[in-house]
């Protein structure tokens, strides 16, 4: 199994950006937490992240064919981008939205996402274990 991992805008930043909401942990962390995760359920996984929404659309739009499914944290562009829904939805291989903090829980503007009519599930508020649930949701699928 093969995974291909999104991270939106500013997941860059962990560790920096609002560390009371977001954890103390910084993005190499996180990207050592997702790969143990993989290794765990016997994955491979690609990791990427960008700030950019086209270069978000464009690495789905490649996952095609190389990639048995996507695990995706849209960070700011849950909220804003068609463009990242209509993306997944276009590919159609199997995905799970991922968020650290509980969106349902902030500001109202981040409650909505237009990534979730076309996840197969969504983790939230778990911190980096949310990425652990959602590889672990995608191989049981699978298998």
């Amino acid at each position: 199994m093969k995974l291909l991992i999104i991270n939106g805008p500013n997941l860059n930043m962990l560790g920096i950006r609002e560390p009371q909401i977001y954890g103390k942990e910084d993005y190499r962390a996180l990207c050592a937490f997702i790969n143990a995760a993989a290794e765990e359920v016997g994955a491979a996984c690609e990791i990427f992240q960008s700030n950019h929404e086209g270069a978000i659309v464009d690495k789905i739009q490649e996952s095609l064919g190389h990639f048995d499914g996507i695990v995706i944290n849209p960070a700011a562009y849950t909220h804003t981008s068609v463009a990242i829904a209509d993306a997944l939805a276009a590919v159609a291989l199997p995905t799970v939205e991922v968020h650290l903090s509980d969106i349902n829980e902030r500001e109202a503007f981040r409650r909505h996402s237009f990534v979730a009519p076309i996840a197969k599930k969504t983790f939230m508020g778990k911190g980096f274990e949310g990425y652990r649930l959602a590889i672990r949701f995608l191989a049981q699928a699978q298998s």
